[in-house]
């Protein structure tokens, strides 16, 4: 038979040979019952890992792309600020204005202030310095980077 217990147990009689074939019987298709079901676990949980997979690639896609994004923004507000900066005068007056709760200045001729107090000027920083930009520079910047904008004094549509 193959079994050598099973032999022992038809040698002494507390088993017969049908009730033998029975239990070999019941075994085989047990055997052949789980080799039916391992193929479909095995999909069932190569399909939910494969799912898993993808929707962390797909938040990590998502992530780079908003990175990618933002470094993006970051480099066209340089170069609008890089290619529209104005000309400070270190002799001028000096201009006073906050940041983050603190009383920063820089030294401007009298027409920029004008300007800067009509709307016509902003200062953005840059870097860790400040910069005077034309007010259509400056929305441009606010569209990319609303912290970059420091002070501009936007004309509000008013009634006359």
């Amino acid at each position: 038979m193959g079994n050598p217990f099973q032999d022992q147990l038809l040698k002494t009689g507390l088993v017969n040979k049908k009730q033998a074939k029975k239990v070999n019987h019941e075994k085989y298709l047990q055997r052949k019952k789980k080799k039916k079901d391992t193929p479909s676990e095995i999909s069932t949980r190569a399909r939910e890992e494969q799912a898993a997979l993808t929707k962390r690639n797909r938040e990590l896609n998502q992530q780079r792309n908003e990175e990618k994004r933002q470094r993006e923004q970051r480099a066209q507000v340089k170069q609008l600020v890089e290619k529209n900066r104005l000309e400070r005068d270190d002799r001028g007056e000096p201009y006073y204005f906050t940041e983050q709760n603190k009383i920063n200045r820089i030294f401007i001729s009298e027409e920029m202030t004008d300007q800067l107090s009509r709307g016509q000027l902003a200062i953005v920083k840059f870097g860790d310095s400040y910069e005077v930009v034309p007010a259509k520079v400056a929305r441009q910047i606010a569209d990319r980077d609303t912290k970059a904008l420091i002070t501009f004094h936007e004309k509000s549509s008013s009634i006359e």
